[in-house]
């Protein structure tokens, strides 16, 4: 009977290890590599040769290691294909993010008013022109030593001219400039201009506060009559301030020199002093003389200089800012025009709340009602001069471009602007990129200012000087200021230093785009503005010369 049971027993294991299933079961653990491989030899080792490795009940009948029909494979199998769904949901709600992760900034990424920008390493061409080795201009604009004076005498000259030199202290430094220049068309004696007061400036300014006379007049001695005074035989003075009998009026913009000896001159002659105002930009460039330029380029260059005192503590400032580290360091100058007045003349729209907003409409809406007449037509309006680059850049979109350009955030900034608009907040982008960021009353005490506070055209030549001495000047906008700093070192040789002037009809393109990677906008950049670096270019017509001088007042090395 023990035996009858016994070959039961094993006619029912052949049985069973003949089913499909089992067969099935058998073939995929012996060609699995996740099966231990059987041993040849007894004891503990031969005891585990037949043994699995260990896994998981899902995976194994999702490798085909278990079948999936068992029912303990089911619950587990469900499981797992849950926990795939929600993985799968997971990555693909933050992708977007991992994606931006892996490619940021785009820009710059901002939280609040803080804005983080990428590192980046300095390159070599950073404080210097990387063009400057193939230029060869010097200044040639001084009178030479053989060059023979057609100077007639005061008392044998047409007449007498009187300028209002108006607005702030760079306009002015161009009317007294062009003042000079239209005195030797006409031939005639220029009495020392007068500073006017504007509404914006308000400043009761002398030509001898601010300028060295002497000097001036000295320099121009063997080009022009200049006297200090109306002289005394003139018992009417105040006619050439306020009467209109001894007044020009109505000189068109960018006059030639022959409309000058046309219908200013025949007047002079006939009246002996007369006054010439408004006198802002009454003279063009192309449409006078060449030694008239190059006259205007003597003037500009070498016969206005700032008083001692000014010249000495504008050394003073730009000589702290080189030493701001322990170590002699190059140091930017920084011409930042955000001021509110030119915010609302721009009609640009800005970044701010609703209530910055309304004020603004309510500013320009009071100040220019013409021009604003119901709003409606601004919005369109301010789009399109974006784009073509005709809006002042915020403080935290030149802080970008710099940063793009390889400036680092140890770059010391001498910071010369009036004061921005939207203060501190608007600000922080830029001081939070590059927080050596300083201005000549970071950099002087105020007792060492107060002398020149009497005068907010001192407070502008110190601000002039240091921008002139600097190793690179960067502009964020248009105006007399930036053009007669980038012309000065263009024509004293600072060319080979930098003069960076932003194109921000291509950067308004980039800032408009969320998506652009940082390294494509950093070779655009770079790219872009490899030619806008402040070298000495060729004049076209109705160039300006302040900004340029290259064609009339210098010549090759």
């Amino acid at each position: 009977m023990a035996e009858l049971r016994h070959a039961t027993a094993a006619a029912a294991a052949t049985r069973a290890s003949s089913s499909p299933s089992k067969r099935d079961a058998e073939a995929a653990s012996a060609s699995s590599p996740l099966v231990a491989s059987p041993r040849v030899g007894g004891g503990k080792d031969g005891a585990r040769s037949h043994q699995r490795w260990s896994l998981p009940s899902p995976v194994r009948s999702l490798l085909a290691l278990e079948d999936p029909r068992s029912p303990s494979a089911s619950t587990s199998y469900r499981i797992l294909l849950a926990a795939i769904a929600c993985f799968a949901l997971a990555g693909l709600f933050s992708a977007p993010s991992v994606w931006s992760r892996l490619n940021e900034p785009y820009l710059c990424r901002k939280e609040g008013i803080r804005l983080h920008c990428p590192r980046v390493s300095e390159r070599d061409s950073l404080w210097e022109n990387p063009h400057a080795a193939a230029t060869s201009w010097k200044p040639c604009a001084e009178r030479r030593s053989d060059e023979i004076s057609d100077l007639v005498p005061e008392n044998e000259t047409s007449g007498f001219i009187f300028i209002h030199a108006e607005g702030g202290l760079n306009q002015q430094r161009i009317a007294i400039c062009n003042a000079v220049a239209i005195a030797k068309i006409m031939n005639a004696t220029l009495i020392l201009p007068v500073l006017k007061q504007d509404q914006i400036w308000k400043d009761q300014t002398k030509f001898e506060d601010i300028f060295d006379v002497d000097h001036f007049i000295n320099y121009l001695k063997d080009d022009v009559c200049i006297v200090r005074d109306i002289p005394d035989w003139f018992t009417e003075k105040e006619e050439l301030f306020t009467s209109i009998k001894r007044t020009v009026k109505n000189i068109p913009k960018y006059a030639s020199a022959q409309f000058y000896i046309d219908n200013v001159l025949p007047r002079i002659k006939e009246k002996k002093i007369m006054s010439i105002k408004p006198f802002v930009d009454r003279l063009g460039y192309d449409n006078v003389p060449m030694e008239i330029n190059r006259l205007r380029c003597r003037v500009n260059y070498h016969a206005l200089k700032f008083l001692p005192d000014i010249e000495e503590m504008a050394d003073r400032l730009a000589t702290r800012m080189r030493n701001r580290t322990g170590n002699l360091n190059p140091y930017m100058a920084l011409h930042l025009r955000f001021e509110k007045g030119m915010v609302g003349l721009s009609f640009c729209d800005f970044a701010g709340t609703r209530e910055e907003k309304a004020m603004m409409a309510t500013y320009r809406q009071k100040q220019w009602p013409r021009r604003y007449k119901n709003g409606s037509h601004l919005w369109p309006l301010a789009l399109e001069k974006r784009k073509e680059g005709r809006c002042p850049l915020e403080p935290g979109e030149i802080g970008i471009i710099l940063r793009a350009m390889g400036y680092t955030k140890e770059t010391q900034i001498y910071v010369a602007s009036g004061q921005v608009y939207g203060g501190n907040t608007r600000m922080a982008p830029l001081r939070n990129m590059f927080p050596n960021l300083v201005s000549k009353e970071d950099l002087a005490s105020k007792e060492e200012m107060e002398p020149f506070k009497k005068h907010v055209t001192s407070l502008a030549a110190l601000d002039f000087l240091v921008c002139l001495k600097s190793d690179v000047f960067v502009m964020t906008h248009g105006g007399n200021f930036a053009k007669l700093i980038i012309g000065y070192r263009r024509y004293m040789g600072r060319h080979r230093l930098k003069s960076i002037k932003p194109d921000k009809g291509l950067m308004s393109k980039f800032f408009g785009d969320p998506y652009m990677p940082w390294a494509t906008f950093v070779e655009d950049v770079m790219i872009t503005h490899q030619t806008r670096t402040g070298l000495p270019e060729p004049t076209f017509p109705h160039y300006d010369l302040w900004e340029n001088p290259l064609t009339p007042c210098m010549c090759r090395a």
